[in-house]
């Protein structure tokens, strides 16, 4: 393959644009908070209130969704830009004071840091957000929701040997 000065030229200019979109790239952690599914909407007052003590931080609910016992609420805190990150800027600073204080305030709904939310949750957020303003609780979204199966607990695996065989010390 041959490689030309232009072509050299170019690709060093390609990837410090990528370099330099990726130090402005915001940086997102998600905490995914799981009530039960009759206290959803003490969770999101709980929420509402959090965020009004920590209204500098941005964030978000940017997932949604339920099995038999709880519901899922994910929440998306926006860190700022990689590189103030990397700096522990006065923005960073405050969202990680604001997933703080999600994790200490809020702990009766079990948060836990989680990856990003799948379409199926966006669309359920944004539908909450959606409808939120027009007096449709939480709760009515939620009911709406097709039902995700629980994570599955792999059965007991059997031990391999007999049961009179012993290990020595």
């Amino acid at each position: 393959m041959e490689r030309s000065a232009t072509s050299v030229a170019a690709f060093d200019a390609r990837s410090g644009e990528q370099a330099e979109q990726a130090e402005q790239e915001s940086v997102v952690v998600h905490v995914q908070l799981r009530p039960r599914r009759g206290a959803t909407r003490k969770c999101l007052a709980a929420l509402a209130a959090l965020a009004t003590e920590h209204d500098q931080v941005a964030f978000g609910i940017t997932g949604l969704s339920k099995d038999d016992r709880v519901v899922r609420v994910t929440v998306g805190v926006d860190l700022g830009p990689r590189t103030a990150v990397a700096k522990f800027s006065p923005q960073a600073q405050a969202a990680y004071a604001f997933v703080s204080a999600l994790f200490a305030t809020l702990y009766d709904h079990m948060p836990v840091y989680t990856a990003e939310p799948g379409e199926a949750e966006r669309a359920a957020a944004a539908v909450l957000l959606e409808q939120a303003p027009y007096g449709v609780s939480a709760a009515d979204v939620v009911e709406g929701l097709p039902a995700t199966s629980a994570a599955v607990v792999p059965a007991p695996r059997s031990p391999s040997h007999g049961l009179g065989e012993r290990v020595p010390a």
